[in-house]
């Protein structure tokens, strides 16, 4: 089961939580300025109304209405703002000033970027137009009445406004854009394991139908003159018919209790073959009537499971494409396990050709796929002097050489 990293303390923190403490510090600044501080000669701001009941009752009220208007922004966010940018109104009649301070519009501009931020960017914009329209509203008002207003300050606080949308806007798309990525991921991580299935059925039955196949014609042919030799072959084809479906069903046991969405890429399915098991492979073509000799060079030793399966696999779907296309009845398997890396040669001198020889069937394909997959060199080519060529290069890490 994947884990979901903790989220940062203030990403927990609720939005009217935050439009709250934006308030309260712009009425706690609000109070502190309306006292002469040290080394200024008189307050900062003035306000007749501001010490008066009926101030200090429309302030109670503005405060009342802020929170409220916070408490709905998760719900209904453009109602929420709404009771915001009243409450920033109606706290600026008792202030003595021309304009909607910046301090009581602090709120607002954090409900702005709260919208902005986990909203469709069109409802974002249209709490930027509310906002705005709030403030042009404010001043028209002042002006119909033939009151003195503070266009500048104003459009200073229109401005902070704005960098709250942006920013909003900036952290909803970031949003988006990482959810796309972990969209694209888990697609690719689904494709990856499908293909990464493929060529495990594919490596494990294709082989075993060709032995099959080679061991049930020779019985076919020998069944009325060779009973004994007829019975081996039968033998050998319930051996690998038992052996096959042994793998399918550890594979179909690894796919039923695998986690959900986990990436398995190096986590074989049918962990029990390597290269310790080459000669047992060649042995049981050999009997099939394809002879498999192996050449090791090198002292063979312990490397990542991941290489160890991949080097098998490489080397039994190639046998597997000589037993069923090259129309040989040998073929040599070489591996150099010296130096940096694990090199695999598989050579036949035969002439039969096929779309899975030539470079286009789906063993080729999975046995490219798998030297990519641990970065090494594959290459699969007609030889010159006749016969095929498959040739991979594993580079082995430093710690297991």
């Amino acid at each position: 089961m994947s884990v979901t990293p903790p989220q940062p303390p203030f990403k927990r923190v609720p939005p009217h939580t935050w439009t709250a403490l934006a308030w309260l510090v712009g009425s706690a600044l609000t109070f502190l300025f309306r006292f002469r501080l040290p080394g200024e000669a008189q307050p900062a701001q003035q306000g007749v109304l501001f010490f008066r009941w009926d101030g200090l009752a429309m302030l109670a009220l503005a405060t009342a209405v802020a929170f409220a208007g916070g408490h709905r922004l998760r719900r209904s966010p453009l109602a929420g703002l709404c009771l915001i940018l009243l409450a920033s109104a109606g706290a600026s009649t008792a202030l003595s000033v021309g304009e909607i301070p910046l301090l009581q519009f602090v709120a607002a501009d954090v409900a702005v970027y709260v919208i902005a931020a986990a909203r469709p960017r069109r409802t974002g914009l249209a709490a930027l137009a509310m906002a705005l329209g709030t403030l042009t509203g404010y001043l028209l008002t002042r002006l119909a009445f033939g009151w003195v207003v503070g266009t500048s300050a104003e459009l200073t606080v229109a401005l902070t406004a704005v960098v709250a949308w942006l920013l909003g806007d900036a952290a909803h798309q970031s949003r988006r854009h990482a959810e796309q990525l972990r969209e694209q991921s888990a697609a690719q991580a689904v494709t990856a394991e499908r293909l990464r299935i493929a060529r495990e059925l594919h490596d494990m039955v294709a082989h075993s139908i060709g032995i099959i196949a080679l061991q049930s014609g020779a019985a076919r042919r020998v069944i009325g003159t060779q009973p004994e030799r007829a019975r081996g072959a039968l033998g050998e084809i319930e051996t690998a018919s038992r052996e096959t479906l042994s793998g399918l069903r550890r594979m179909l046991g690894a796919l039923r209790t695998a986690e959900p969405g986990k990436a398995q890429e190096t986590a074989p399915l049918d962990p029990g073959l390597g290269l310790a098991d080459v000669d047992r492979l060649a042995k049981t073509t050999t009997a099939a009537g394809v002879r498999v000799d192996v050449r090791w060079l090198g002292e063979l030793r312990p490397v990542p499971p991941e290489i160890d399966v991949s080097a098998y696999r490489i080397i039994q779907e190639a046998v597997t494409n000589v037993v069923r296309h090259a129309g040989t009845r040998s073929c040599r398997v070489t591996v150099d396990s010296r130096g940096e890396e694990l090199a695999i040669e598989v050579l036949d001198d035969g002439t039969g050709r096929s779309a899975a020889v030539d470079g286009t069937g789906y063993g080729l394909l999975g046995m490219r796929e798998r030297v990519g997959l641990l970065h090494g060199e594959f290459s699969a080519q007609p030889r010159p002097e006749g016969g095929f060529r498959v040739a991979a290069r594993l580079p082995v890490p430093a710690g297991v050489r």
